[in-house]
């Protein structure tokens, strides 16, 4: 367990060497911890099924699951020209939390050096679970950070709602549809958790 925390320590001084923001957004969702597990992190490949920004969304370079070394590419708009290629690299399947690293990507503001994720599921002892995004990142150019600050904060939000809607009800929620727009306001707005 120690060598495991000083290892993770090590590796998230290396990948975040430089100061950075933070967005930290969580939702109740109404399915076992395992289930948003599976859908968030074990279908990793998958995240289009309920982000209303990612048009597709697939594995890369031989990945067929959520583990670490897992690689996929989202595209966020139907003409494919503004995408990202992320990375799991660390994945702890027993505490449900799992570190993304952007690696690539094409008309995004970020510095692909100092920008990755923790995805975390916290499964509330009644059926219910709570999911979690938290992103740290750099933008390139750094003056950039405020207004990217809050877009990725609706955009986190909002794959968290569909992802509420998608595993309580089975539909997609896909980037270029209406399906966000009909079913919104049908659920709470993700929490907002407070950071630097």
């Amino acid at each position: 367990m120690v060598i495991a925390i000083m290892a993770t320590t090590v590796c998230f001084a290396q990948s975040m060497e430089k100061r950075f923001k933070t967005v930290h957004v969580a939702l109740k969702i109404n399915a076992p911890a395992e289930r948003v597990w599976e859908a968030m992190v074990l279908d990793y490949g998958e995240i289009s099924n309920f982000s209303p920004y990612i048009y597709t969304s697939e594995y890369t370079n031989g990945s067929l699951k959520g583990e670490v070394g897992a690689t996929r590419k989202c595209n966020f708009n139907g003409k494919g020209t503004q995408w990202s290629k992320e990375r799991i690299a660390e994945i702890d399947n027993k505490n449900m939390m799992m570190r993304n690293v952007v690696i690539d990507g094409a008309k995004l503001p970020l510095n692909f050096d100092n920008s990755q994720a923790f995805y975390r599921v916290k499964d509330n002892d009644d059926g219910t679970s709570t999911a979690s995004y938290e992103f740290q990142f750099r933008t390139k150019p750094a003056f950039l950070a405020l207004i990217a600050k809050g877009g990725f904060k609706k955009q986190m939000s909002g794959t968290l709602v569909g992802l509420r809607h998608y595993l309580e009800t089975g539909e997609r929620v896909t980037g270029g549809t209406d399906k966000y727009k009909e079913i919104k306001d049908n659920y709470p707005k993700a929490t907002i958790i407070k950071t630097k």
